[in-house]
């Protein structure tokens, strides 16, 4: 008798035969080629490769922040791409967060705004408490009423790292973190979000070029001209 496959609920996130197109001037050209893979939750994986691997937008689609030519995302038990941009947006809100290389914080904001913003429009009880208190898991408490231009690089994305988690999310997508940043406060940088992925238990998935920094995670995803090379658990832990 075979054996019943795995819920898709069993998994933070799950990708089957993604594939993606785009038209150039040459003609159609293919950035990802049927692509699968399975993330465990709490588990926290690195996808690594070369400028134009198609990295960032594996995890563009994994987030649903794009749709993908062909194949199928789910998170946890949610078809990502049977909805409409509307319902990805709903999903990501409540199940998402993100750290992106340029940060996004929205300048007419303080440090705290733009941690309370995504509870805000989450109708969360108490908005400020929640915020000040991730904008001080990140060592910025004396720093929350500072706008982005009033704030260094590494402030910036301690910022985004508080906003991230502050919903608590299930998954949170980190794209070259620390790609803006001088070595030493990347290295800061990283430890700060691997700590609070410990706390929080968050499913992890990391853009990186840096094989160092993807060997703290627990698998790592290497891609070459859109496709999965090969797949390796680390070698070290954070």
């Amino acid at each position: 008798m075979n054996t019943p496959a795995k819920e898709t609920r069993d998994f933070a996130l799950r990708a089957e035969v993604l594939s993606k197109t785009v038209t150039s001037p040459e003609g159609m050209l293919t950035i990802l080629d049927q692509v699968s893979l399975q993330v465990s939750h709490g588990e926290r994986i690195a996808i690594v490769g070369a400028s134009g691997a198609g990295k960032s937008t594996l995890l563009g689609l994994l987030a649903g922040l794009d749709l993908p030519s062909s194949g199928k995302v789910w998170l946890g038990d949610a078809e990502l791409t049977a909805l409409d941009e509307d319902g990805r947006a709903a999903l990501r809100a409540d199940e998402v967060g993100f750290v992106f290389q340029s940060f996004h914080l929205i300048p007419s904001l303080t440090a705290l705004e733009n941690v309370m913003l995504p509870l805000e429009l989450a109708s969360h009880e108490q908005p400020r408490t929640a915020a000040l208190q991730a904008i001080g898991n990140v060592g910025l408490a004396e720093r929350a009423g500072h706008y982005p231009r009033q704030l260094s690089g590494g402030e910036k994305q301690r910022v985004a790292i508080a906003r991230a988690y502050v919903t608590q999310p299930t998954v949170l997508f980190a794209d070259e973190p620390t790609g803006n940043l001088d070595q030493q406060t990347g290295e800061t940088i990283i430890d700060i979000l691997f700590r609070m992925n410990r706390e929080y238990g968050t499913t992890l998935v990391l853009v990186s070029h840096d094989l160092g920094l993807a060997q703290r995670c627990d698998r790592i995803i290497h891609m070459e001209a859109g496709r999965i090379r090969a797949r390796q658990p680390s070698v070290q832990g954070s």
